[in-house]
């Protein structure tokens, strides 16, 4: 049995320009950002952003889908129901409403006759910065067939504004916090727990942030043997030796990315991962000049390209259930 996992930063999935759903202050700090952001502009996005999700997996959509980049629970409900009547699907919601400085947050879509929520297994944890950030997102799912649990840790770290150097400190937090919930995921459930760690790390995955701090490697074997700081296995190491990326600044930038856990690598564990896996789903539409079709705002210097999408490709992942 076979499961097939999604990412996708959805590039500023915003609900109106004047939403009442948004506090006052998000309102003033968001108010030139989304300037002529309406109902037509929107309802464009989301027709452009599920048209994609269900040409994933063949046409047949994933059964697990991480985002980022989405303001509210409306404008998320709004894409699930849009991708729901395109699909055979029937999915449910998990979102993380944060305390982001421009209230973009972390959420899954996941197909509930597939899995089902652990009841009060849903963590949102606290990057602790100066500044509020989005949260790392924790959810304990159980397989419907068997029973058998897996846990996805959705990201989206602190960003380069201002400088790679400058905002590192803050994605080297990000990145302590992670392991630290790695590590702590498999105390009280087992060594051989089934994590999937996906998300936008603003970081490439030989970056400090993700070698030395969330403790992400290339190597298998040191997954598999760690005693102590248990280790994660970067999925996304071969696409950075052939300087492929899923967003583009400068040249091509590997900053979303796939880790797992010793439980998706060894015998013990009860799932594993397709090894025709990771794919970086750069469709032909998604592109635009050889570079992802951002979708943009009225705001924005180059306005809006309705045909667009994100500035962002998704990522994949097979799961295997054992």
């Amino acid at each position: 049995m076979s499961y097939f996992a999604a990412w996708w930063n959805v590039e500023n999935l915003f609900d109106l320009e004047n939403s009442g759903e948004r506090t006052e202050k998000l309102q003033r700090t968001l108010a030139n950002e989304l300037r002529g952001w309406d109902e037509t502009l929107l309802s464009k996005k989301i027709e452009q952003l599920s048209t994609i999700v269900n040409r994933m997996n063949e046409e047949k959509g994933p059964d697990l889908l991480g985002i980022c980049e989405v303001e509210n629970r409306s404008v998320l409900d709004r894409l699930k129901e849009k991708i729901d009547s395109a699909s055979r699907r029937n999915y449910d919601v998990i979102h993380a409403d944060t305390q982001d400085e421009r209230g973009i947050d972390v959420a899954f879509l996941y197909d509930k006759t597939k899995f089902e929520l652990e009841p009060d297994k849903v963590f949102f944890h606290i990057i602790v910065k100066r500044v509020a950030t989005r949260e790392i997102v924790q959810v304990n799912f159980k397989s419907k067939a068997t029973g058998n649990r897996i846990v996805l840790v959705g990201n989206h770290w602190p960003s380069r504004m201002g400088g790679q150097l400058e905002s590192e400190p803050f994605r080297l937090i990000a990145g302590e916090t992670l392991a630290y919930f790695n590590q702590r995921i498999q105390e009280v459930h087992g060594g051989d727990t089934s994590i999937i760690t996906m998300g936008d790390f603003n970081d490439e995955p030989f970056n400090r942030s993700i070698v030395e701090h969330a403790l992400g490697t290339p190597d298998k074997d040191k997954v598999i043997r760690a005693k102590t700081a248990p280790r994660l296995y970067n999925l996304m190491w071969s696409f950075a030796a052939k300087a492929r990326g899923t967003f583009y600044f400068d040249g091509f930038n590997l900053l979303d990315q796939i880790m797992v856990s010793r439980g998706m690598l060894n015998s013990e564990g009860k799932f594993g991962i397709d090894p025709n896996f990771p794919q970086i789903l750069d469709f032909e539409e998604l592109k635009k000049n050889g570079k992802p079709r951002k979708f943009g705002r009225p705001s924005d210097s180059k306005g809006v390209d309705e045909q667009g999408y994100s500035d962002h490709y998704p990522i994949a992942v097979k799961i295997v259930e054992e």
